[in-house]
């Protein structure tokens, strides 16, 4: 299982970065603390430190700031294959919460072993240093989507995005993914409410642009969807020659 874990960390490394066989084996190697989670369940809150890093191996999970009130606004959704808190090598306090959307398989990778590794292979290192760079560039159009764009453009954006993240790493089919999400979520993600939430959803359905079956989304028609989300797949990086 360790190694599906390592398998799953390399297939999100190499869509946007280089690595030789060497690097490879030495990622494959990590050792990986494997974990299992409910949807919901905190994987590290805000304020606390830790020594892990933590691998999406299985599942969805996001990060999130809560005002004093109690409202949340969630700032990314993970994927696997993705390490959320790799920023943890380095600021030694978490400045949000990281917790499972769904059930979640995860992998703790002791700071240690990470910091080791980024010594032995400096191109491992420039590769996480990348994905940082990358998850940069995400936040700053989550910005842009929350600030600027209709409701409506929000959520077209939101779900080209993980269409094209997922595919990525082969996790669609023809338009069609698995996102377990909840509107309450969505509405999370998006600074709406889940009455708006949807009744956007039902317009996107009614234009013919999405289907919705629980937790399947299909993108009908994916030139259209881009379109009302105005989305342009730049800020993703994904051709590591870019």
């Amino acid at each position: 299982m360790i190694a599906n874990l390592a398998a799953t960390l390399l297939t999100k490394l190499t869509v946007s970065n280089r690595l030789d066989g060497e690097d490879v084996q030495a990622i494959s190697r990590l050792p990986i603390r494997l974990r299992h989670l409910q949807a919901q369940e905190m994987i590290i809150a805000d304020g606390a430190q830790s020594e892990d890093c933590c691998l999406i191996a299985e599942g969805f999970a996001f990060r999130a700031k809560s005002t004093i009130d109690g409202s949340r606004q969630v700032l990314s959704l993970h994927i696997p294959g993705e390490v959320p808190d790799l920023q943890s090598l380095h600021l030694h306090i978490m400045d949000h919460d990281l917790m499972a959307l769904t059930p979640c398989t995860v992998g703790f990778i002791a700071h240690d072993a990470l910091k080791a590794l980024n010594t032995a292979r400096p191109s491992v290192a420039a590769a996480f240093w990348r994905e940082s760079l990358i998850d940069a560039a995400i936040f700053r159009e989550w910005i842009v989507n929350v600030g600027r764009r209709s409701a409506t453009a929000r959520m077209a954006h939101l779900f080209v995005e993980m269409h094209q993240r997922l595919k990525a790493v082969g996790r669609t089919h023809e338009g069609e993914f698995a996102f377990p999400i909840t509107q309450a979520d969505l509405a999370d993600c998006l600074g709406l409410s889940t009455v708006h939430v949807n009744r956007v959803l039902q317009t996107l359905r009614r234009d013919g642009v999405l289907a919705v079956n629980r937790a399947d989304y299909h993108i009908l028609d994916m030139d259209k969807m881009s379109d009302i989300g105005g989305f342009d797949p730049t800020y993703l990086h994904q051709d590591p020659s870019l």
